[in-house]
């Protein structure tokens, strides 16, 4: 570090939002691309009295533009500038209790029956693990965070480095 200046100098900018701590793009499964596929022939067969190759090119391209929709429309977990961004939705970590990762069949459990009826969720098919996060405002009318995520053990520890930060 140079002596002549001073320690804010070598932070980033104000303004600049630093790299995120984790992030994940809850993309569908290969199944739900799969599926999503079989539109391509579908669309051409629509096409096929016309022309045979205004059919095929019209099946790729809605078959293209089908499954590119459904990747950048999936939403993103984030852990950033001290903030929980879940999709659009987003809550300081600082009012955020001990996260919880779960898999396999307590997962289960909480996607479905033991689902509490406060809380906001964000749930994905076709993704095992889910993180419960309670909230610690007593203003919020939303007592616990429930979200799907592929790695319940890597958000829940970025969740902690946030709060501590």
């Amino acid at each position: 570090m140079n002596a002549d200046m001073p320690p804010a100098a070598h932070t980033a900018p104000r303004g600049v939002a630093a790299a995120p701590t984790y992030r994940e793009r809850l993309s569908p499964s290969l199944w739900t691309l799969l599926s999503a596929a079989v539109a391509a022939p579908m669309i051409s067969l629509v096409f096929v009295p016309l022309d045979a190759t205004i059919a095929l090119i019209a099946g790729l391209v809605a078959a293209a533009v089908i499954l590119v929709a459904l990747v950048l429309a999936a939403p993103v977990i984030e852990v950033r500038d001290g903030e929980l961004r879940l999709g659009r939705a987003h809550i300081p970590a600082r009012l955020l209790g001990e996260p919880q990762g779960f898999t396999g069949d307590e997962a289960r459990e909480i996607r479905g029956p033991g689902l509490p009826r406060t809380a906001w969720h964000l749930l994905r098919g076709g993704i095992d693990g889910v993180v419960v996060v309670p909230v610690r405002d007593d203003r919020d009318p939303v007592s616990v965070w429930v979200f799907s995520t592929r790695t319940p053990d890597r958000v829940s520890a970025a969740i902690r480095r946030s709060q501590s930060s």
